[in-house]
Order: C-alpha cells, then sequence, then structure tokens
C-alpha cells in the first residue's frame, strides 16, 4: 500500500499535480469484504433503495451495514375493482431491510416486516381484521458498473421470498424474481432511475404460478440544502387471468441528516383502481 501511493505521488509530481490530490486518490476498492471494511474515508456516497419504488443500482460499501425502514406507512383504498364500497386500511409498522456489503460490488439484504395490521369494511361481510408477522425477504444485488462513479449505473438483484406471514396476511407460497435497476446522471442537476422486475407469483384462483412484470421511472432532483425531492411512476402487470394493471404516481422528499442518516417522507398515489389509493410515510435510513 505504501509503494503504492509512492508511485502516485511521483507520478503527480511529474504531471504537474498537486501532491495533496494525488495522496487522497482512492485504492483498488476491490481488496476490500466482509472481514475487511472499506475504510471511511473512501465510502461512497450514501444510497438507499427507499423511498421512492424505484431500486438503486448502488450496493453498501464492503464491510458496513445500512439499515433502511418506514417508521409507519398507512394505506387506504375504497376507489378498487370490484366496486362493492369495500374499505381497507393497512397499518405497516417498523418494516425494515437490512443490508450488509459483502464485497465493493455485492450486498446482501434481508427484509423484515414485524407487524402489520389491516382492518376489511365489507358492506356484506361487516369487519375482519388481520395482525402479524408479515412474509420474510431476502435479496441479493450485484452491481455490474457504475458503483464508485460515471453518469450510470447498473445492477442485478435476483430475491426470495418466505412465506413467514400470520393470520393470512400473504400467501403461503415461496416467490421470487428478479430486479434490474438503471441510474442516469442527467443535464442540469436531475437524476433518473429507471427499474424493470420480473416475479414469479402463486395464482390467486388456482395451484399454479404466473409471471408479473414491473416497470418504474422516476426523477430527482435537489431543492434545497441537503432536500431533495422526487416524482415517480409505477406499474405493475400480471399475466394472470382477469387481473388488472397496477399504477401508481408517487411523490416524496429525503433529508440528508448526515452524511450516514437520511429522513423521508413521501405518498403513493394510485391512478388505476386495483392499486391502493394513496399510501403515506415516513421513514429513515442510517448507515453504520
Amino acid at each position: 500500500m505504501k509503494l503504492s501511493r509512492s508511485i502516485v505521488l511521483l507520478a503527480a509530481s511529474f504531471a504537474g499535480l498537486p501532491t495533496a490530490f494525488a495522496a487522497d486518490a482512492p485504492p483498488d476498492k476491490s481488496q476490500y469484504n466482509l472481514f475487511k471494511p472499506t475504510p471511511r474515508q473512501w465510502l461512497r456516497e450514501m444510497s438507499t433503495d427507499r423511498p421512492d419504488k424505484t431500486e438503486s443500482p448502488y450496493t453498501v460499501d464492503a464491510g458496513h451495514f445500512q439499515i433502511e425502514m418506514d417508521l409507519v406507512s398507512f394505506s387506504y383504498d375504497k376507489y378498487n375493482t370490484d366496486r362493492d364500497g369495500t374499505v381497507v386500511r393497512s397499518w405497516n409498522i417498523a418494516p425494515m431491510n437490512l443490508k450488509v456489503g459483502l464485497r465493493n460490488d455485492l450486498d446482501i439484504q434481508f427484509i423484515v416486516q414485524p407487524q402489520t395490521y389491516e382492518r376489511t369494511s365489507d358492506p356484506a361481510a361487516g369487519v375482519s381484521k388481520k395482525r402479524g408477522f408479515n412474509d420474510f425477504i431476502t435479496r441479493v444485488k450485484w452491481n455490474l458498473w457504475g458503483n464508485d462513479g460515471g453518469t450510470t449505473a447498473f445492477a442485478l438483484m435476483p430475491y426470495v421470498k418466505l412465506p413467514t406471514n400470520q393470520d393470512n396476511l400473504g400467501n403461503r407460497s415461496v416467490e421470487g424474481g428478479l430486479i434490474v435497476p438503471l441510474a442516469v446522471e442527467l443535464p442540469a442537476g436531475w437524476g433518473m432511475g429507471l427499474m424493470t422486475q420480473f416475479d414469479i407469483v402463486r395464482d390467486e384462483i388456482s395451484s399454479g404460478s404466473h409471471p408479473e412484470f414491473v416497470n418504474t421511472v422516476t426523477f430527482g432532483h435537489d431543492i434545497i440544502g441537503d432536500l431533495r425531492g422526487y416524482v415517480e411512476f409505477y406499474s405493475s402487470v400480471s399475466t394472470e387471468r382477469r387481473s388488472d394493471w397496477v399504477g401508481t404516481v408517487d411523490l416524496g422528499l429525503t433529508y440528508a441528516l448526515t452524511k450516514d442518516i437520511q429522513l423521508d417522507a413521501g405518498v403513493n398515489i394510485g391512478v388505476t383502481r386495483s392499486a391502493d389509493d394513496w399510501n403515506p410515510f415516513v421513514g429513515v435510513s442510517w448507515r453504520f
């Protein structure tokens, strides 16, 4: 390490560059892993998979951890496809995504939903309630390029959902898929995120499975200081018979409290009957 730094300093002196800049040149970060953490001075800018639905292609630096969570999330749905007056209200308390940096280009994630409460008001059947632990999801993010610089970044993120839900909050099937996120740096300080997701999901009316396709696009820009805003369009299409297209328009804000702590808030607004009418939330992300 000392020899390589000396070479950098020598090359800088011949090139007429300031030696202070050369001394701060980042090392080859591929040498770091879970058991040999990336030094804090070489950490990339914190990037999260929340609060929008478009996942980020950037991984957590090797040997570091990141928690991303909703403090509380509420969903309300009355404008539904059945048109029968049924109203569904649901609260999700402290769902979190724990990320672990395995290599400079690879992290593993564990999504836990410890407390979900759902209340359904049906004019014909009355009121029903569900409460308990929801499904557990694990996924791996592999960055193919752009992790530490460049105008684009791209990753592959396979995932598996395990049916750990209680009180019939979900189905009892193992499901999975592949998430493909792309980030693009645009002119005038704008950033764009694109995501395609392929899911294999259990049929609702049979014992088989079917594919579903999710596509999103999000645009973000700094507002003032460390406050940033975004607008997003989300689309989910199922190949199951008699299924409906799910579409939402999502708006939100993020605020970088420190370089390792981010606060956020937003609302997802349904634009189709099959989507929740609205879903406000507040959350926090913390890297350590």
